[in-house]
């Protein structure tokens, strides 16, 4: 083998020598030195985006699966179809902040969240003022003031005077007796804001005497509703019907509420067993609300409503607005409680599933069949036409179980300087500052009727939370400025499959964070999971209650048993 590839390498050295010997001598040019090889640019590596994901759907919340497709693109699989599902999505509890910034704060970012909105929290000085500053790298248009101040007070007299004498450019919830006031001042503007809230009195039945159906009817029937309504509300004011105002599709399906009845609400207590009525307590928090404007004197009149009608003494119990909420999510008021709800978003879900569903706070006790079930089916039908049986009987057998006492839907107002341009009153109770501006001034200042209880609104319900979060936060949708339509937000466009149960969101590419960081899908993952899934170790929030998720998607994932 050896000796064959030798002679074969000889005949091509006699070839080649050959072949030189004959032809022309060529002229040799230097050789053009080698190409440097090419280097070839690393891989970007992979967007690694996250999933969470459930089992199955028998834990009984809506979610199946949250996944970060790629890095701007986000999908959401439901365990049931949900047409109300954009609204939500607009809500400020489900804005986004950075991955690694709930990571950093242990998913507590109370006191200043990082957000992608007009304004960032600059400070934040407990029981004096809340001050922000304009987002100079804002995706949008930007604010048109450069510095934001909140204030409070829960006298609306003070708040007026305030506005007067030039120390705040707007106010909310005026009283119901400033309203001429401010409509006769040339240096103010009032905006009435639509009346999509409502007032009830609440009771849980877990505690006696109100685990008795017929003791909660006599209530019912013994409350002069329309008395507090002429008496305590400012104009637009309505006496409620239903628990959802009218202009809410399928708000007032079914039928109308107990008229008053004292007679026949007496006869029902010595029914129950209470001929001679029995005590219990009024509690409320001193926060004035469009609901309801003036909390001390109706709970004064509800008292003595209560000893006139039904010999029910009531004392009257004034609590810390947090501890107030926290006690009534919790079920611990055990007498009468006077709250209410302003509009998130415009549908009945918001209402009646928030308040009456079968994942709801425990605020009015043990849940009834006879509500939940045909909320739960209403929630997942598209059509107002095709909802409207399933919410009439809801709203009937509210009105046959009593779980409270629909009062009053409030009309309320905002006020500013006459000024002011850009100034709104949202039907959402989320005005929105950054396109609010007076001309020569650099800072605008708001007061509103209470402290915020904390920024992070994934775990707050309260109207002067939220407000503070919407200036800093925003979500994949949003609701248009002073209305209720919704619009693209950090999403710039997103679709659905034909049975609802699949969307899909677009984010815009290039936001940034406050703190620099890029918008990308994980971090709206890790935004909704946490508060999904109860077992996340970022499950932490204010209180942990996470009452939004829990009453508008059902029950958390991995959540302990009841």
């Amino acid at each position: 083998m050896k000796r064959n590839l030798f002679i074969v390498f000889s005949l091509v050295l006699l070839a080649s020598m050959v072949l030189s010997a004959c032809g022309p001598k060529a002229t040799e040019e230097p050789a053009a030195p080698a190409e440097p090889a090419a280097t070839e640019a690393p891989a970007a590596p992979a967007y690694e985006g996250l999933v969470v994901e459930a089992p199955n759907c028998d834990y009984g919340g809506e979610f199946l699966k949250m996944e970060a497709v790629d890095e701007y693109t986000v999908k959401f699989t439901l365990c049931y179809p949900d047409p109300a599902f954009p609204s939500k999505a607009a809500f400020t509890p489900f804005a986004v902040q950075p991955r690694e910034y709930l990571e950093s704060t242990g998913g507590a970012p109370l006191e200043k969240p990082i957000g992608t909105g007009p304004y960032k929290v600059e400070a934040w000085e407990r029981g004096n003022q809340l001050v922000f500053t304009r987002n100079e790298d804002y995706w949008g248009e930007k604010a048109k003031t450069p510095t934001l101040v909140f204030r409070w007070s829960s006298e609306s007299a003070q708040r007026l005077l305030e506005l007067q004498s030039g120390t705040v450019d707007g106010i909310d919830n005026p009283g119901p007796d400033d309203f001429a006031t401010i409509k006769n001042d040339p240096n103010l503007q009032l905006l009435n804001r639509e009346a999509l809230n409502i007032f009830y009195i609440g009771m849980n039945n877990t505690y006696p005497p109100f685990d008795n159906v017929k003791v909660r009817q006599a209530i019912a029937m013994s409350i002069d509703r329309q008395r507090i309504v002429d008496n305590f509300y400012p104009e637009g004011s309505v006496v409620a019907s239903h628990f959802t105002p009218c202009a809410i599709p399928n708000g007032c399906v079914g039928e109308e509420w107990y008229a008053f009845d004292p007679v026949k609400g007496k006869e029902l207590l010595a029914e129950a067993g209470y001929p001679n009525g029995f005590e219990t307590e009024i509690a409320y928090r001193d926060v004035v609300r469009g609901y309801l404007p003036q909390p001390g004197v109706v709970a004064q009149d509800i008292q003595a409503q209560l000893k006139a009608n039904l010999n029910i003494d009531a004392k009257i119990v004034v609590m810390e607005s947090g501890a107030f909420l926290d006690a009534a999510d919790s079920g611990q008021l055990s007498g009468l409680h006077l709250l209410g709800w302003g509009a998130d978003y415009p549908d009945q879900t918001n209402f009646l599933d928030y308040h009456f569903g079968a994942t709801s706070s425990k605020q009015f006790g043990e849940k009834h069949p006879e509500i939940t079930e045909p909320l739960k089916k209403a929630a997942s039908l598209v059509g107002d036409d095709v909802r409207k049986p399933y919410y009439e009987a809801a709203n009937n057998a509210i009105r046959e179980l009593v779980p409270m006492i629909p009062v009053a839907h409030g009309g309320s107002a905002v006020a500013f300087k006459a000024a002011a341009t850009g100034a709104h009153a949202s039907p959402l109770g989320n005005e929105y500052f950054a396109v609010v501006e007076i001309p020569g001034q650099d800072t605008l200042v708001w007061m509103q009727n209470a402290e915020p209880i904390s920024l992070y609104c994934a775990d707050e319900t309260d109207g002067e939370s939220l407000r503070a979060c919407e200036q800093v936060t925003e979500s994949l949708l949003s609701f248009e400025i002073g209305g209720t339509a919704v619009n693209p937000g950090l999403a710039e466009s997103y679709e659905a499959n034909e049975d609802l149960t699949e969307w899909t969101f677009h984010l815009r590419k290039g936001i940034k964070f406050h703190d620099g960081s890029t918008l990308d899908a994980n971090d709206v993952i890790v935004s909704w999971a946490l508060q999904w899934d109860y077992a996340h170790p970022l499950h932490k929030g204010n209180t942990g209650a996470f009452t939004y998720f829990n009453s508008l998607f059902g029950n958390f994932l991995n959540a302990p048993p009841q």
